[in-house]
């Protein structure tokens, strides 16, 4: 005897022959609200100190060459640091660090400050102390996507030897990973 699962097709909606929502900002931020995706911290060196954010847009596109790439968007106090920058620094950050993450995903923080733990790398790329996993990537490219560019860059150094389990993001909030 084979169990079966029942699959069903989604429905139509009351307003005709649509069987969702119309696409629209709205729509992409809802849809991804149920996404759940970890969090990086993207540093550069600039000529007026570190910058850096958080970024959840972070993926994996190539093994070989090991390339990366994540979003930011033009109007991000950090744009203009990774537009001109050959390097950056790609943090992953551990479950306990949702403070820092916080700290780098708001507007006017002084994110280099004080309580940021941080050292220059290679090519001056600033890299945070504690996180799961850092890379030194190369920016190979920029592509126009909206009010966004997409970073593409490629991992030169790095290290994945931190310890704990990974921060993630989901419905709007800084999360721990669950057994």
């Amino acid at each position: 005897m084979t169990a079966t699962t029942a699959v069903t097709a989604p429905t139509a909606r009351d307003d005709g022959d649509r069987f969702g929502l119309p696409g629209s900002p709205d729509l992409l931020r809802s849809v991804f609200r149920q996404h759940a995706a970890g969090v990086a911290v993207i540093t550069a060196a600039h000529g007026d100190g570190p910058v850096g954010f958080t970024a959840t847009s972070l993926n994996s596109v190539s093994a070989d060459p090991p390339l990366l790439s994540f979003t930011i968007g033009t109007g991000s106090s950090s744009w203009p640091a990774i537009r001109d920058s050959g390097h950056i620094g790609v943090h992953i950050l551990a479950e306990h660090q949702s403070e820092l993450a916080g700290l780098f995903a708001r507007s006017g923080a002084d994110r280099f400050g004080p309580a940021t733990a941080w050292v220059p790398g290679p090519h001056g790329v600033p890299l945070l102390d504690g996180v799961l996993a850092w890379l030194v990537c190369r920016v190979v490219a920029l592509v126009p996507a909206g009010a966004h560019r997409v970073v593409i860059a490629e991992a030169i150094e790095g290290d994945p030897a931190g310890e704990g389990r990974p921060l993630l993001y989901h419905q709007g909030r800084f999360n721990a990973l669950r057994d």
